[in-house]
């Protein structure tokens, strides 16, 4: 299996409001930047946004690392939040409603086709690859609003 490192973050310029996201993945010391953006939507999409953006560039199954600063995917995929949910209609066990259902359900999909070792990182504490997606995801979101 091929080895890749993915790098992620995602912006909002008020929550909700324009957003933007951005990854960098990294393969055999070749890097690829990507980047988009949505004139409304939540830091929360952003996020996992950028996750799945990234991991849909893969054109087979690879060991991934993939950094975010993110606690929201972070834990929604380690704690098996995620596969609860949906195992419960999109429901936490408090019976409310599961937020961003679409964008969970494609990345646990994502997750299935791939070995993904999930890395939490301090976001805004000069980790160069976070600070690059930061730039990334903020210059996105900047463009959302035109």
């Amino acid at each position: 299996m091929k080895e890749v490192e993915i790098f992620t973050d995602g912006a909002c310029q008020g929550n909700p409001g324009p957003g933007g996201w951005g990854a960098i993945l990294r393969y055999q010391g070749r890097e690829k930047e990507i980047s988009g953006g949505s004139p409304d939507t939540t830091n929360n999409r952003m996020e996992l946004t950028a996750v799945i953006e990234a991991l849909r560039l893969l054109k087979e199954a690879c060991a991934v690392t993939l950094y975010t600063d993110s606690k929201y995917v972070c834990d929604g995929v380690t704690k098996g939040w995620a596969k609860k949910w949906k195992q419960n209609s999109w429901r936490k066990s408090d019976k409310s409603p599961a937020l961003n259902p679409d964008l969970w359900d494609a990345l646990l999909t994502l997750l299935d086709k791939h070995s993904v070792k999930m890395v939490w990182v301090k976001g805004h504490a000069g980790h160069l690859e976070n600070e690059r997606c930061d730039q990334l995801a903020v210059a996105a979101a900047k463009s959302a609003l035109r």
